[in-house]
């Protein structure tokens, strides 16, 4: 199919695809990252029952799914007045995705590595192989370091810092 002749059901169904295929890059299952994709394009709030009938999934994959996007910070709640149900609403700016996906992933993965260096850190020998072991231990501990103050820096700057520093190191 020609993208000219995509129409917008199968653009949006596309998107919804690829965005969950992407998830797992990101340390997220494809649902989830199905139901961020749905909220993301969806114009107005959406109900779990929305989210449930336009992806195909189980009431309680859906609210799970929903859940964890909550708690990413991906998703808010929205009221609406007279209504008894919940709708949710997915962040719309990228930068502030970007934002939240690098703060999520750095305590889901590099925090843990960091503290299990930190563990490690003290073992000592004077064998070739403790040697070694010290000096992985110790060049990884300086790299993690140096990745966790950047994902620090990077998760607190605004949009236009990192655009202008972006560009930088493409030219």
């Amino acid at each position: 199919m020609n993208a000219e002749d995509m129409n917008l059901e199968d653009g949006k169904k596309k998107f919804i695809q690829s965005w969950g295929t992407m998830g797992s890059s990101w340390g997220i299952n494809r649902t989830m990252a199905q139901v961020h994709a749905l909220l993301l394009i969806s114009p107005d709030a959406l109900c779990a029952e929305d989210i449930m009938e336009d992806l195909k999934i189980s009431r309680g994959n859906a609210n799970m799914n929903i859940r964890k996007l909550i708690d990413w910070g991906l998703v808010y709640k929205e009221l609406k007045p007279g209504e008894r149900k919940e709708f949710f609403v997915a962040e719309k700016d990228m930068w502030d995705i970007a934002r939240c996906i690098i703060i999520q992933r750095k305590k889901r993965e590099l925090e843990p590595m960091l503290r299990v260096i930190d563990e490690i850190s003290s073992v000592e020998g004077t064998c070739p192989e403790s040697e070694e072991f010290c000096k992985v231990v110790k060049d990884i501990k300086v790299f993690s370091s140096k990745a966790d103050s950047t994902l620090d820096r990077l998760s607190k700057a605004d949009a236009k810092w990192f655009a202008s520093t972006f560009m930088n190191m493409i030219k």
